[in-house]
């Protein structure tokens, strides 16, 4: 066994696929059907370890995956015992800040509560987040993304004043999911997030 092992091609260089069966079976009409924990799996090796994904998306450089699960079969039974199905795998919402896949700091969740923290710093522009300049009225405006839809919250003279006034819509959009959610530790991560976003430390 472990002269085979040796053998393996690892996946992303660290990843161990020790699955006891075919994770990219043949369907009747001869097209390849990959099995859907070894997907989630290999796709957060690649955010971790792939460097081609990192330069398109910075935010990933630095994270790793704990060696537990670096094997593939060790990371198939966590999350068989997780509500996943339709939802994505999150690794800081738990812990803000967090750059470590673990069963410790991760959780599914929708894919609303994935977006609702990602501040999309790249594309965001000069302003603070939740804030443009609006040249017809010589004012900042705010907006935040609410429900999927943009929402205006007010025109000011100074870009900090629109951006306290997006910060604490953002506050109370993640509090409302806070208290929806049915998973005590993402909750509570939400939790935390909030109060670092009410006191300025986060987006």
């Amino acid at each position: 066994m472990r002269k085979l092992q040796r053998k393996m091609k690892l996946v992303c260089g660290v990843g161990v696929n020790d699955a006891d069966y075919v994770v990219r079976p043949k369907g009747p009409d001869g097209k390849g059907r990959i099995c859907a924990y070894y997907d989630v799996w290999r796709s957060m090796l690649t955010r971790a370890y792939c460097q081609k994904l990192q330069a398109r998306q910075p935010t990933y450089i630095g994270v790793t995956v704990c060696e537990e699960w670096h094997s593939f079969m060790a990371f198939r039974a966590w999350m068989e015992a997780q509500d996943w199905e339709g939802k994505q795998l999150d690794k800081d919402i738990i812990v803000p800040g967090n750059k470590v896949y673990s069963p410790a700091t991760c959780a599914f969740v929708s894919r609303e509560i994935n977006m609702l923290l990602n501040d999309r710093a790249a594309s965001r522009g000069e302003w603070p987040i939740g804030v443009y300049w609006h040249g017809a009225s010589n004012k900042f405006r705010a907006q935040i993304k609410e429900d999927g839809e943009k929402r205006h919250l007010g025109s000011f003279d100074i870009p900090e004043a629109a951006h306290l006034a997006w910060r604490k819509a953002k506050v109370r959009i993640v509090r409302h999911a806070a208290r929806e959610c049915d998973d005590p530790r993402v909750s509570t991560g939400l939790l935390r997030h909030s109060y670092r976003i009410e006191a300025g430390l986060a987006s």
